[in-house]
């Protein structure tokens, strides 16, 4: 933390665009620590609160879109043929085209909370060709919420929030991994009536997502 101080102090409001930018389309960095980094910095008078907040929503945002455009047009091919080795076969990867049709919006909005989710959601959400103006609103929704969230909270609460966006990032990874472990038992529980729902909603073969 202290030396993204030095580093927002120098590049400001553009290292929070790219950062965040980078983090959202897939590729790993803290763009989180550095939007509380430049909240505390805005607390202190070396910046304003209100261009870091946008500059990490409109980060978050763009780099979303970006994911998603990459998973719609080279992701599903990619888990089409390689699936297999992950154990997911056609039958499965039916069954999460139509649980992502049900529930996309939710992961959209709430990975944006989740660091590992926070990478991936909108590359998902690509490769499952959820209708983009829909991924539009709940990805702009997620971004502008975790951005005044956590914005404000450095903001306000300065330094001492270090000690308080941490512990909140490592609980949201933890009821993260719960659900998915719930979600998985149940999906194994329910594995051929969910099936059964799907072919109704998908008949046929599976192919590839329009959209």
């Amino acid at each position: 933390m202290h030396h993204l101080h030095g580093y927002l102090a120098t590049y400001g409001y553009f290292a929070i665009f790219v950062i965040v930018g980078l983090e959202s389309g897939g590729i790993p960095m803290p763009g989180e620590t550095v939007l509380v980094a430049a909240a505390i910095l805005a607390g202190e008078g070396k910046l304003h609160l209100y261009g870091v907040v946008g500059a990490a929503a409109a980060g978050a945002i763009l780099g979303d879109n970006c994911g998603y455009w990459v998973g719609r047009e080279f992701g599903f091919p990619l888990i089409y043929r390689f699936g297999r080795y992950l154990r997911l076969d056609e039958r499965r990867l039916k069954l999460g085209q139509y649980l992502f049709m049900k529930h996309g919006g939710k992961i959209v909005f709430f990975g944006r909370f989740v660091a590992v989710l926070r990478a991936f959601a909108a590359f998902l959400a690509g490769v499952n060709r959820f209708n983009w103006e829909e991924f539009f609103l709940f990805n702009a929704a997620g971004g502008i919420v975790w951005a005044s969230i956590f914005g404000a909270g450095g903001y306000f609460l300065g330094r001492a929030f270090e000690s308080y966006a941490r512990p909140v990032g490592v609980a949201a990874l933890i009821a993260a991994v719960i659900a998915i472990v719930l979600g998985a038992r149940f999906v194994r529980y329910h594995e051929q009536a969910l099936e059964e729902e799907a072919e109704k909603a998908l008949p046929g073969p599976l192919i590839r997502p329009k959209g």
